[in-house]
């Protein structure tokens, strides 16, 4: 479908099955953090439907939920904080990293991904979603995106492995993951 024709609303459509397809990829996870959460909806959805442990971080902490539980009582956290210092986690403390739609956004991205990499357990996989350089988001938005093979490039700096991108959702996500290398 050229992207001419894809609707305004094209990305609050497609927002429930990308949910859908990140837990679906990191439903083995013990333990998520979720960078640039925004108001924590990719939060509550990892918690409640695959019962993990999930915490959020996020610069613009007033979106954050008042309430830190699901509808069945499982609890989430969202912490309003500079992701470049991850203070409350250790080293190798979590199993799985994802920023959906975040990437783009923060001012030091290659050091957020430094300090992921080291908070990641080895064998731990990280998964960036974000909207790809001329996609229709920046026709919408008028935002500097990055293409999938830079933030492939900016995961392997980091000293990610195994690093995959492609494009998804007639070519308007990228969608790029890698793993921290198993000692």
């Amino acid at each position: 479908m050229p992207r001419r024709k894809l609707p305004d609303n094209f990305y609050e459509r497609i927002k429930p099955g990308l949910h859908e397809r990140v837990g679906r990829e990191l439903r083995l996870a013990g333990t998520v953090l979720d960078l640039g959460c925004g108001s924590c909806e990719l939060v509550q959805y990892l918690a409640e439907t695959y019962r993990q442990k999930v915490i959020g971080v996020d610069l613009a902490s007033d979106n954050f939920p008042k309430k830190r539980h699901t509808h069945a009582g499982v609890r989430f956290r969202c912490i309003g904080r500079d992701a470049t210092h991850i203070d409350f986690a250790a080293d190798d403390s979590v199993d799985a990293i994802v920023s959906m739609w975040a990437l783009h956004e923060m001012h030091h991205p290659k050091a957020i991904l430094r300090e992921a990499h080291r908070i990641l357990r080895p064998g731990g996989k990280i998964l960036v979603v974000d909207f790809p350089r001329d996609s229709l988001a920046q026709t919408l938005w008028h935002e500097d995106y990055h293409r999938p093979e830079d933030i492939a490039q900016m995961l392997r700096e980091a000293g990610f492995r195994e690093v995959r991108d492609r494009l998804t959702a007639y070519r308007q996500i990228a969608w790029v993951h890698g793993w921290k290398r198993a000692t």
